[in-house]
């Protein structure tokens, strides 16, 4: 696909998710020598103390990708992965942090590439899962910030078009809502978004009982939870109070029925408590829902089985595994959530449009790899 070169393309990808059966969107080119590959898009360097397992690594004489690494999540060795990747969360400062003695780092600010080629294997199956370590990271907004404004001089004063997947939607709404709107004016051409979970997804709830295998057969999702539910990115994608009812059953059970009202109540008796305490730090977020002041075009899918209810059975409680009841949704976004850009047209503070894609192109990555997804972007994108 050729973009236009009068537009420089500022691609928010903080929190990407890629269901199962969806593969790098390079994969179909020839394995690139050493010189070709791009960075990864997550790094890490160990000088640990101590470790979970007597195989894990407790230093590393320089950085190694740790995101995403297929073979680092062979078992027992996936207990190094996630004992590195979990954060800590701190309920007195409200932030959290990598263990002691692990670096992360993300390479290839401002570039696309490292989200080109994700595995160093370029293995053709699994879905994978990418968690940012801090929700409102002010150094992250102050940089990006940046990154658009040097875009913008650097090709002769043209506004920025922002092209954001998955959470980054979310986290590109709250930055353009921090700024002016004299900065937004000035700088920012649109916003282009794919498959964003506006108003969460209870996938997240999914996540936050179970854990999530990332479509995988060889890993485990009680195994992958310890690391995901460390994340308080998770806990901003829960769903929100605007797009479900106070009377809609979220999990199911004999002993009681939890609907959004009782989140705290859930993650108690689930014995997470750090979940409620993260929750608590984004719940306000969830409840805003105005718009961001720019041009938004929204593209997702819909018509795939998604997860709307968690069931389980009489006689068995929440350490248990439930029955997934599934409603309309991408496969892991909800479609009211998808959907809910929709209502920044009423009020018409901006112009926003939405294009839904039906199967076999319906699931959040599929969206992008789809030629109709290709051709929107680029009348978009040519169109002024």
């Amino acid at each position: 696909m050729h973009w236009e070169p009068r537009h420089r393309l500022v691609r928010s990808t903080l929190c990407r998710q890629m269901r199962a059966g969806c593969r790098s969107n390079e994969q179909q080119r020839q394995q690139p020598s050493d010189a070709e590959k791009p960075n990864r898009t997550l790094e890490a360097r160990l000088n640990k103390s101590n470790v979970v397992h007597y195989i894990c690594a407790k230093s590393s004489p320089d950085y190694f990708n740790i995101w995403l690494n297929l073979e680092l999540l062979v078992p027992f060795v996936i207990d190094c992965w996630v004992d590195n990747l979990r954060l800590e969360y701190d309920n007195v400062t409200r932030t959290t942090k990598s263990p002691a003695g692990v670096d992360i780092r993300v390479p290839g600010w401002g570039k696309s590439e490292p989200v080109e080629w994700l595995d160093p294997s370029h293995d053709k199956t699994g879905a994978y899962f990418n968690n940012i370590a801090d929700s409102l990271n002010v150094e992250f907004f102050g940089k990006l910030k940046t990154l658009i404004e040097d875009t913008y001089t650097t090709n002769n004063k043209t506004t920025v078009t922002l092209i954001v997947h998955s959470m980054g939607g979310l986290m590109a709404m709250h930055f353009l809502r921090m700024q002016p709107q004299s900065w937004k004016d000035q700088y920012i051409r649109r916003m282009i978004s794919i498959s964003t979970p506006w108003a969460g997804s209870m996938k997240a709830v999914k996540v936050f009982a179970i854990g999530d295998d990332l479509g995988s057969l060889m890993l485990r999702e009680s195994i992958m939870r310890s690391q995901q539910i460390t994340c308080p990115s998770l806990a901003w994608l829960l769903p929100s109070p605007l797009f479900w009812k106070p009377t809609e059953v979220l999990v199911q059970t004999d002993k009681f029925n939890y609907t959004i009202a009782h989140f705290e109540k859930l993650f108690n008796d689930m014995e997470l408590p750090n979940a409620w305490e993260m929750r608590k730090d984004v719940e306000k977020y969830s409840q805003d829902f105005q718009a961001p002041g720019v041009e938004v075009h929204c593209i997702y899918g819909y018509n795939m089985s998604t997860v709307e209810r968690l069931v389980y059975k009489p006689g068995t409680w929440l350490d248990g595994y439930p029955t997934l009841a599934n409603g309309d949704g991408d496969g892991t976004v909800n479609l009211r959530s998808l959907s809910a850009c929709e209502h920044w047209k009423k009020p018409r503070l901006h112009k926003a449009n939405a294009g839904e894609l039906s199967p076999p192109t319906a699931t959040s990555f599929h969206v992008i790899l789809c030629k109709l997804g290709f051709f929107a972007f680029r009348v978009l994108i040519q169109r002024f």
